[in-house]
C-alpha cells in the first residue's frame, strides 16, 4: 500500500498513534479522515502494521491479530521484531534501518524469502509491501503482511512433481488435443532420441510408424472426450527409425472449470520384455508340444475292431502343462467281444502322462488275458501300489462287451458313470457297483452285467468333460445325458459328428479347460445273425453228439465251406473238456456275416495251452490244431471255470 502524506492523513495518523478519537465530521475534516483511514485500515484483506523509524508498532488491524495470535494492546508499543523468528531478528533489523534510509514503496512479493512467527512460536512464510509515510511526527512505515504458506506448499509441491516428471525412467510428454507436443522430459529424449527443441510444437504422429497413423487419431478421440487410456500397448518409432514396444497411459489434462485442455502421457519401453515374452512362448509351446506327443505316444492309438463303430475326442488341458492322465483304449477280444478301457490319472503333467502310460500298457496286457473286470482292476490296483507314487489316486473303468448276448460286463474303479444311448430312448447311466479309486488300497473290486440292446451306444468320459468351477456335478451328468438323448435320435447322425457336438455342448469354450478332455462313444453291433447253445455232459459220447449240433447248425445256415474245419477244431476242444473238466460242458455257436464262433465253456478254472509233443505222446496235439487252422482262438476266464474258442472267417 502507498499513502499520501497530506495534512489530513498525517493529523488522523498522529492521532491514531495517540489513541484519541476526533468527533466524526464531513470528509475533509480530520476527524473524517481519520475514520475513514481507520475503516480502510480495517478493510484491508492483509494483515496491516504500522511501525515508527524505530521499528515501535504503532498500529495494527484485526488481520494483524488473527495472523499472529496476539491481542492489539499487546502489540501496540513492541518492536516489530517480536513478529519475525529468532534466527531472522538480527538481518531484519538491518533491512529495516537500510529501507528507513532509502524509502520506496516495495511491492508484495519483491523476491524475498520472509518469515513471521506466531505467538505460539509457528513460523510461516510470508509476503510483505512497504510503503513510507510521512507524518508531522516523523516517518511511519505501513507493512502489509500476507501468508503465503498454501501457495509456498504449492509450489514446492508443484517443483517436487517436476523434478519427479524429469528425473522418471519413463519419457512423460504433453500435447494439445490436436496432437501437438507440449512437453517434453529427459526420459522422452532418452526413448525416442529427439531433444525437446527438436519435437516441441510438432505433431505426436512423429512418433508413430506410418501404418499406426488412424490409432493415434482414435487415442485423440477419446482424449477429447475425457476419457483415460491405460497401459495401451502398441509400436512407436525413434529418431533414428528403429521400432519400439510400448506401453502407453495417456489422461486427460483440464480446466479448473474441467474442461479438457489438452493431455499427458506416460510412455514405457516393453521392448525386453515383449522378447521375453516371445522366447518364454515359443519355448511354453515347445515344451508343451513335447509332452502332448509323449502324451499321445503313451495313450496310444486304439485299432479298429470289426463291428464296433467308434469316435473318439482328446483335448489337452489349454492351460499350465496341458498333459494329464486321460487315457482310453479298445482291445479286441476274440470270439465277438470287445474290452472297452478308460482312466484318469489325478493330477497333471509329466508325473501323470506317465504313470498313465504305464498303466495303460498293463491294462491293454491284462485284458488281453481275457481276464474279467474286476479280477484287471484288482491287478491294477496293485500296479498302483507298486508305482510307489505318494498319494496318486486313479479312476478307471473297464467293459467287456459281448454283442452276441447283448450284454455288457463292467467293473468301474471311482469312474464317472457310463452312459447307454439307446437311439429313441434317451440316454442313462449303466447300472454298476460303486468301487474305491485304484489306488486306495485293501479294496475287493466288484462287477456287474447289464443288457445293452444292439446298436446301443456307450458314452464314455473323464471328468473334464463335465466338472467345471462353481457347477455342480449332478447337475452337469444331467446336461451330459440330456444332450446325448437329442443327439441319438431315432436316426443319429454319425458317431463322429454326435462327439463333435457333444464338445460344443458341454465345453463350449475350445481354448478355456484346465483339464484334459477325453470322450469315447462305442457303438455296439448288430445282434449276431444267428447263434444257437446246447449243454453236454463230460462223456466221451458228448463229442460225436456236439459235432452233429455244430453240422446241423450250419447246414440252417449255409455255412458248408467250413464246416470239416469247424467240425474237425471242434472235437479237439470237446476232447479237452470231456477229458479234463467237469460238468456241465456248454457248446455256443455264433454266425455273423464275417464269421463263425465256436465256444465250449466247461467248470474246470485250467487254462489249457498250447505245447509241443513229443512222439510217442499221444495228447499235446489238439490246441496246437486249433492254433494252426483257426483264423482266431483263446481261452478266457469266467466266474464258473473257463471258455476254449475260435473262430472261421466266412
Amino acid at each position: 500500500m502507498n499513502h499520501d502524506t497530506g495534512a489530513a492523513d498525517t493529523h488522523s495518523v498522529a492521532a491514531l498513534e495517540s489513541g484519541t478519537r476526533t468527533a466524526p465530521g464531513r470528509v475533509g475534516e480530520p476527524g473524517a479522515a481519520e475514520e475513514q483511514f481507520r475503516g480502510l485500515l480495517e478493510a484491508a484483506p492483509d494483515a496491516m502494521v504500522i511501525v515508527d523509524h524505530t521499528g515501535a508498532i504503532k498500529l495494527v488491524n484485526a488481520q494483524t491479530e488473527a495472523l499472529f495470535g496476539y491481542r492489539r494492546e499487546e502489540l501496540l508499543g513492541q518492536s516489530v521484531e517480536l513478529l519475525v523468528p529468532h534466527r531472522l531478528r538480527g538481518h531484519h533489523t538491518q533491512h529495516r534501518n537500510a529501507y528507513a534510509a532509502n524509502r520506496q514503496v516495495r511491492p508484495m512479493g519483491a523476491g524475498l524469502d520472509l518469515h513471521g512467527l506466531r505467538q505460539d512460536g509457528t513460523e510461516f512464510p510470508v509476503e510483505i509491501s512497504l510503503s513510507p509515510l510521512e507524518t508531522a511526527d516523523g516517518l511511519l512505515i505501513s507493512a502489509a503482511v500476507r501468508d503465503v504458506s498454501d501457495r509456498k506448499a504449492a509450489e514446492e509441491r508443484i517443483s517436487e512433481l517436476a523434478a519427479l516428471v524429469e528425473s522418471s525412467q519413463d519419457a512423460i510428454l504433453a500435447k494439445t488435443l490436436d496432437g501437438y507436443i507440449t512437453y517434453w522430459n529427459a526420459a522422452a529424449q532418452r526413448l525416442y532420441g529427439y531433444t525437446a527443441a527438436e519435437v516441441m510444437g510438432r505433431h505426436i504422429s512423429l512418433l508413430a510408424p506410418s501404418d499406426h497413423h488412424e490409432e493415434i487419431a482414435t487415442l485423440l478421440g477419446r482424449l477429447r472426450l475425457g476419457e483415460k487410456v491405460e497401459h495401451f500397448e502398441t509400436l512407436r518409432v525413434t529418431k533414428a527409425g528403429v521400432l519400439l514396444d510400448v506401453d502407453v497411459t495417456m489422461w486427460p489434462r483440464r480446466a479448473p472449470d474441467g474442461t479438457v485442455i489438452g493431455a499427458c502421457a506416460i510412455v514405457r519401453d516393453i521392448s525386453d520384455r515383449k522378447r521375453a515374452e516371445a522366447e518364454l512362448t515359443a519355448l511354453y509351446e515347445q515344451q508343451r508340444h513335447v509332452a502332448l506327443t509323449l502324451q499321445r505316444s503313451l495313450m496310444g492309438t486304439p485299432p479298429d475292431v470289426p463291428g464296433l463303430v467308434t469316435a473318439s475326442r482328446y483335448r489337452p488341458a489349454t492351460q499350465g502343462a496341458g498333459v494329464g492322465g486321460d487315457w482310453f483304449d479298445l482291445i479286441p477280444l476274440g470270439a465277438g467281444r470287445v474290452g472297452v478301457l478308460i482312466g484318469d490319472v489325478m493330477g497333471r503333467g509329466l508325473e501323470a502322462a506317465a504313470v498313465m502310460g504305464q498303466l495303460r500298457s498293463a491294462a491293454h496286457a491284462l485284458a488281453k488275458t481275457g481276464m474279467q473286470p474286476r479280477r484287471l482292476m484288482q491287478a491294477l490296483d496293485t500296479c498302483v501300489a507298486d508305482l510307489d507314487v505318494p498319494d496318486q489316486l486313479v479312476t478307471c473303468c473297464y467293459l467287456v462287451v459281448a454283442a452276441d448276448e447283448a450284454k455288457v460286463t463292467m467293473c468301474s474303479a471311482g469312474h464317472l458313470p457310463v452312459l447307454v444311448a439307446v437311439p429313441g430312448d434317451g440316454a442313462q447311466p449303466l447300472s454298476a457297483p460303486v468301487n474305491a479309486p485304484l489306488g486306495v488300497g485293501n479294496v475287493l473290486y466288484e462287477q456287474s452285467s447289464a443288457a445293452v440292446p444292439p446298436g446301443a451306444t456307450l458314452v464314455l468320459y473323464t471328468d473334464g468333460l463335465i466338472e467345471t468351477p462353481g457347477c455342480d456335478i449332478e447337475d452337469s451328468l444331467a446336461a451330459l445325458a440330456a444332450t446325448c438323448g437329442v443327439l441319438f435320435t431315432a436316426a443319429p447322425p454319425g458317431l463322429d459328428i454326435v462327439a463333435d457336438r457333444i464338445l460344443s455342448a458341454l465345453r463350449p469354450d475350445a481354448e478355456g479347460h484346465d483339464d484334459d478332455v477325453t470322450l469315447l462313444l462305442a457303438q455296439l453291433p448288430a445282434a449276431p445273425l444267428a447263434s444257437v447253445t446246447t449243454t453236454l455232459s463230460t462223456r466221451p459220447e458228448s463229442v460225436p453228439e456236439g459235432r452233429t449240433f455244430l453240422s446241423k447248425a450250419l447246414a440252417a445256415w449255409d455255412c458248408h465251406a467250413k464246416a470239416d474245419d469247424a467240425r474237425l477244431l471242434l472235437s479237439e476242444l470237446l476232447t479237452n473238456a470231456v477229458q479234463h473238466a467237469q460238468a456241465p460242458v456248454t457248446l455256443h455257436v455264433c454266425r455273423t456275416p464275417t464269421e463263425l464262433t465256436v465256444e465250449v465253456s466247461d467248470s474246470s478254472p485250467h487254462l489249457p495251452e498250447p505245447r509241443r509233443a513229443e512222439e510217442d505222446e499221444e495228447s499235446g496235439r489238439g490246441l496246437n490244431l486249433v492254433r494252426i487252422l483257426a483264423d482266431s482262438w483263446g481261452v478266457r476266464p469266467t466266474d464258473d471255470g473257463k471258455t476254449t474258442w475260435f473262430t472261421l472267417r466266412l
